[in-house]
């Protein structure tokens, strides 16, 4: 036994009969959920409330996207055309919504140029949208 042994024995001891025993108490623990928030969501939902509303926005400043956010808190689908913003306001509304519905669990998506589609976690969005113009051959 060299030193180099001794060494690695003093710092991280091994006991070898403990190298042929694996414990799966703590793999079947990770498979159980915590909390509701990490129960897996349906990606489609099967029946959407009747008093399920969207919202449309068109924002003029940075500050109203504190109202789409308590439309979101409200369990609301926003459509947000940001295209009345300069390129530094779209940006900073974008960055403050997709923080929004990160917190609530929620779906954000680019539906076209200049325009979101933010949804929270209670309700489902099927289907994708192409940006690519189908004129290029």
């Amino acid at each position: 036994m060299g030193l180099k042994d001794k060494i690695l024995g003093f710092v991280a001891p091994v006991d070898e009969d403990e190298e042929e025993y694996v414990d799966d108490t703590y793999a079947q623990e990770e498979t159980k959920p915590i909390s509701k928030y990490e129960n897996p969501v349906n990606a489609k939902v099967k029946s959407v409330p009747s008093d399920t509303k969207m919202v449309l926005f068109e924002p003029r400043s940075f500050e109203e996207a504190e109202e789409i956010a308590s439309h979101l808190k409200q369990r609301r689908a926003a459509v947000v055309n940001l295209h009345r913003l300069s390129r530094d306001y779209a940006q900073r509304t974008i960055d403050f919504l997709a923080g929004s519905v990160f917190a609530l669990d929620g779906k954000i998506q680019k539906i076209g140029q200049n325009v979101i589609l933010c949804s929270p976690r209670s309700i489902g969005v099927d289907g994708e949208i192409s940006l690519e113009s189908g004129d290029e051959q």
